[in-house]
C-alpha cells in the first residue's frame, strides 16, 4: 500500500483547502526613498519601477495604496548634500515626511530607518567610534519618534545601539515607540541597487567589520538575543532569500515578531527575470510565500504595491 497525495491537488479549490501558508496584505511593509523638494518622482536606474519621492508625491502614492490595503511603510531619507547634523534635525527629510504622513494617515504605521550611511561623506554607517555612533543613533531615533514615527528601526549594526536607543526613548517619554532592530543584518552582496538608490555606497573599504559574516548562523541567534535583551520589540533579518535558514532558526527559538527584508538585489533579480520573460510573474508570489513559510511574520519588500494588487484579485 502507499499513500495518495495527488487528490489534494486536483484543482485550485482543492489545493486551497490544503494550503498551509497564505499572504495577507498586512504582512507587507513598503520601503520608500524620500528626497527633498516638491514634485519629484524619480525612477531609480538600478531598481526597475522603484522611485525616489518628495513628500508631496509620496502622499499621492499613499492615497492610491491605502485603499488597496497598504498598512505600513519604512522610510529612508536621501539628502541632497552629505552631513550628519541633518539626520537628527527636527525638520529633516524623514522627520518632515513622518509629520506629513501622520497628518493625513494617522492609522498608517510609519517605520523609520535609523542609520547614518546616506548622510556620511564616506558612506559608512558609523563615525569611527562604536559608542559615539550609538549616541548619534539615539538622537536620530528620538527625533523620528518625536515627529510621530510608530517604530524606529536601527540598521547600522553597531554594538549596543538598541540599548542606547531604548534608554533615550525612555528618557524622553517616548517609550511607547517600538524598536524594530535589524538584529541579523549580513554583509551581503544583494544590497547593491539599494546603495545606488540611497547614495550610500562606501567610498572605501566595505562593511564586513560591522555587518555579519554571511557564513554564520549561530552568531545571528546571539545578535538577536542581545537586541531583545536591550529592548527590541521586533527583530529583522536581512537579506531574506539566501537567509531563509536564519529566519527559520530564529522562528524556532524566539517568540518575538520577525520581519524579513526582501532586499534590493533580490527584488531586481526577480523583476528582471519576469520583465525579460525568463520567469512567470507567479515567481514573485512564490518567493514571498517562501519567506513567510520560513517563519517571517512580516516582509519588507519593494514588491509591496504589486502584491497588494495581486491580493485584491
Amino acid at each position: 500500500m502507499f499513500k495518495r497525495f495527488r487528490y489534494r491537488r486536483i484543482n485550485e479549490a482543492t489545493r486551497l483547502q490544503y494550503r498551509e501558508t497564505f499572504l495577507r496584505k498586512s504582512d507587507f511593509i513598503w520601503p520608500v526613498f524620500i528626497v527633498q523638494g516638491t514634485g519629484r518622482k524619480e525612477e531609480i536606474p538600478s531598481m526597475t519601477d522603484v522611485f525616489r519621492y518628495s513628500i508631496d508625491t509620496l502622499l499621492d502614492e499613499i492615497r492610491l495604496l491605502v485603499p488597496q490595503g497598504l498598512s505600513s511603510l519604512l522610510l529612508f531619507g536621501v539628502p541632497e548634500h552629505k552631513g550628519i547634523e541633518q539626520v537628527f534635525d527636527a525638520n529633516g527629510i524623514v522627520q518632515s515626511a513622518v509629520k506629513a504622513i501622520k497628518r493625513e494617515f494617522a492609522e498608517l504605521e510609519v517605520i523609520t530607518d535609523v542609520c547614518l550611511c546616506s548622510y556620511t561623506a564616506d558612506g559608512h554607517c558609523h563615525i569611527g567610534d562604536n559608542d559615539a555612533t550609538c549616541e548619534i543613533l539615539a538622537k536620530i531615533a528620538v527625533s523620528h519618534a518625536g515627529a510621530g514615527a510608530d517604530i524606529v528601526a536601527p540598521s547600522d549594526m553597531m554594538d549596543g545601539r538598541v540599548y542606547f536607543i531604548n534608554k533615550a526613548l525612555r528618557e524622553n517619554n517616548l517609550s511607547k515607540v517600538k524598536i524594530m532592530s535589524y538584529a541579523a543584518k549580513y554583509a551581503s552582496n544583494f544590497y547593491g541597487p539599494f546603495r545606488s538608490a540611497a547614495d550610500c555606497a562606501p567610498k572605501s573599504g566595505d562593511r564586513t567589520n560591522y555587518q555579519m559574516d554571511f557564513a554564520n548562523a549561530r552568531e545571528a541567534m546571539e545578535e538577536i538575543a542581545a537586541d531583545i535583551d536591550e529592548g527590541a520589540t521586533q527583530i529583522m533579518i536581512k537579506p531574506a532569500l539566501s537567509y531563509l535558514d536564519i529566519i527559520a532558526k530564529a522562528r524556532a527559538r524566539f517568540s518575538m515578531p520577525i520581519v524579513a527584508y526582501n532586499v534590493s538585489g533580490e527584488y531586481q533579480m526577480l523583476k528582471s527575470a519576469v520583465d525579460n520573460g525568463t520567469c512567470n510573474p507567479a515567481i514573485i508570489e512564490e518567493t514571498l510565500i517562501s519567506i513567510k513559510r520560513a517563519g517571517a511574520d512580516r516582509i519588507v519588500s519593494y514588491f509591496t504595491p504589486y502584491i497588494l494588487q495581486r491580493l485584491n484579485k
